[in-house]
């Protein structure tokens, strides 16, 4: 692979990236983080990265020191004279917060993308955005990763009968198309009605279930109420089984609880967020030689869409 590059990590993907660089073939660059007592925080380059094409791996989950890391380390770069900054963010946290769904609300994965250029990046890698559109946000490349391109392989790969896909609300029929497409499978799409974040309170579910082995695709999961609800409502309905594949795993609150819970057989996701604690229902799968591909095909030149599908 080409070498004109030099990878660093920040603390929250730290696992994630050794896993990336060991792939694409070099360790990790030394970078030194110093904290102070009252919670700052700054970061400085213990290697001269002038000229170099420096990629910075580096999930934004809350809390918000996560990103400032990355500000950070992307703003130190520039200082150094990198020759290009590209921010590798596996997972691009604040995105739903993509449109405004009621006066006087902020657009922030907006207001992060403003913050990323600013600082100094001039290429974004990231995987699974919550919406396509942020990467529009941008006034600099975005190369966006799907998950399909693992993800795919290990549905085959259980060679499940009468194979269902569903997409957990109408904003993931998309997606669930798209994989029910590529499988010849067929697609029940779940309709969801909510009080409030991260609280369901009625769901239906539109296409037949009974007797179907069904695979619920997302793009996240956090709380994992959606999700085991849905999983719950469809056995309920005849379900054969019930599995999901969501791509990050935000797992906050009663997550792990409701997960193990619920008539959910398998949960398989990515390692883009670092998985809090082992479950027996959650299978993680890892993206780091998908990553390590990319930023070569980004390096040489290469058609990343060789490697991507969608």
């Amino acid at each position: 692979m080409e070498k004109n590059a030099t990878l660093f990590a920040g603390r929250n993907t730290s696992i994630l990236a050794e896993k990336i660089a060991r792939h694409y073939g070099q360790e990790l660059g030394k970078i030194i983080f110093s904290d102070f007592s009252d919670g700052e925080f700054q970061v400085n380059y213990d290697v001269s990265i002038r000229g170099q094409n420096v990629f910075i791996i580096q999930s934004t989950p809350p809390p918000f020191d996560n990103l400032f890391e990355l500000l950070l380390m992307i703003d130190a770069a520039k200082r150094a004279s990198a020759q290009q900054i590209i921010a590798v963010i596996p997972y691009y946290g604040i995105a739903r917060q993509d449109r405004k769904d009621k006066p006087r609300e902020a657009i922030g994965a907006k207001l992060v993308a403003d913050m990323l250029t600013v600082a100094g990046a001039n290429r974004v890698i990231t995987m699974d955005l919550h919406a396509d559109q942020i990467q529009g946000f941008f006034n600099i490349p975005v190369d966006h990763l799907y998950a399909s391109t693992i993800f795919l392989e290990h549905i085959k790969n259980l060679q499940l009968p009468n194979l269902t896909i569903a997409a957990p609300d109408m904003g993931g029929s998309k997606r669930a198309n798209a994989y029910a497409k590529r499988l010849g499978a067929e697609i029940v799409i779940c309709y969801k009605q909510r009080s409030r974040a991260n609280v369901v309170d009625q769901m239906t579910a539109i296409g037949e279930i009974e007797g179907r082995n069904i695979i619920i695709i997302d793009d996240l999961v956090d709380t994992g109420g959606t999700l085991t609800k849905a999983a719950d409502m469809m056995m309920d309905r005849g379900a054969s089984s019930v599995r999901a594949i969501c791509t990050h795993a935000v797992l906050s609150g009663k997550a792990y609880e409701n997960i193990e819970n619920s008539k959910l057989q398998e949960l398989i996701v990515t390692d883009t967020l670092p998985i809090k604690k082992q479950s027996p229902k959650i299978k993680v799968l890892s993206v780091a030689p998908f990553f390590a591909q990319i930023i070569n095909d980004v390096l040489t030149h290469h058609s990343i869409n060789t490697h991507n599908i969608v």
